[in-house]
């Protein structure tokens, strides 16, 4: 692979990571602020960090802030709105069904991405590429999902369906704004994109909960430890992601993301004695193959 390939594999894997505890964290916080305090905890308490990440970035690179032209707003618009539908959404699920699998619903993104990227970027998902995307999705699937897993309804599995098409608008939306930038040097494009978008959403849902939810912002307010570490897992994940979109097709990014849940099965089997199962290990062998083949067909 080239360097740039290493690169946006890289960004992925701390991305997902870091995504990982940001949505425990804003889990545990859905109970005392409820699903739209909890999603903005990640944007309010964000916000601080993506602003030192920016300025880290534009002392480092000695670059003037850029001046997107028109065209760039509606990407932005778009990817900062989908983002907090998809995160409500997300929280949503989560509380209906089990984190685990929740997050199976969720990871069936990567499909939406590929056909949302062709259609409104033109990225090229090749016959190799869109296999490994089945193939990795199918192998989270597997491993998230328990036999009577469908158990309380149709009601969770639409909205952990929803909520990763959302995250899929997302994605489109905020590579489409950093490529609009056309500048030359992608973390200045991507930190920037950030910048705008989570500015966007902590004002948008600072507003909404001041004029119908006053109490919940003044909870906020009061939870700031917690949610000042969720925040601050949030800012990181987000920093990664906009990096590898600004390197690599949103589908290409969101597949090899799947690897983390592999990362949670090895935890839990080697670290907490928890025994594999039978569907886990085609799950794991799934996700391996489909993220292998991704990286040689990228």
């Amino acid at each position: 692979m080239t360097t740039s390939s290493w690169l946006w594999a890289v960004f992925t894997d701390i991305a997902a990571i870091a995504q990982t505890v940001r949505n425990a964290m804003q889990r545990e916080l859905t109970t005392s602020l409820g699903t739209v305090g909890a999603t903005h905890v990640r944007f309010l308490f964000g916000f601080p960090f993506v602003l030192v990440f920016l300025a880290g970035v534009l002392i480092a690179t000695g670059m003037p802030l850029p001046r997107p032209g028109l065209s760039f707003w509606p990407w932005v618009i778009d990817g900062a709105v989908t983002q907090v539908a998809a995160t409500a959404l997300m929280l949503a699920a989560m509380s209906e069904r089990s984190f685990v699998v929740a997050i199976a619903y969720l990871k069936t993104e990567p499909i939406q991405v590929a056909v949302f990227g062709l259609i409104f970027l033109g990225d090229i998902v090749t016959w190799p590429m869109m296999t490994a995307i089945i193939i990795a999705t199918a192998g989270v699937v597997a491993m998230s999902t328990k036999p009577g897993g469908m158990i309380g309804g149709i009601r969770p599995t639409l909205i952990g369906l929803a909520s990763a098409g959302m995250f899929a608008l997302s994605a489109i939306g905020f590579r489409g704004a950093i490529l609009n930038l056309d500048l030359p040097n992608y973390l200045m494009a991507a930190t920037f994109t950030l910048a705008v978008g989570i500015a966007m959403q902590a004002v948008l849902l600072s507003l909404y909960l001041w004029l119908r939810q006053p109490s919940v912002l003044a909870a906020i307010l009061r939870a700031w430890k917690p949610s000042l570490s969720a925040g601050f897992a949030g800012a990181v994940a987000s920093q990664f992601w906009f990096l590898a979109f600004a390197l690599a097709t949103a589908a290409s990014v969101r597949t090899l993301a799947l690897i983390e849940v592999l990362f949670a099965q090895l935890v839990a089997r080697f670290a907490f004695g928890q025994k594999t199962t039978a569907r886990e290990a085609a799950g794991m062998a799934l996700v391996v193959a489909g993220v292998g083949l991704l990286l040689w067909a990228y």
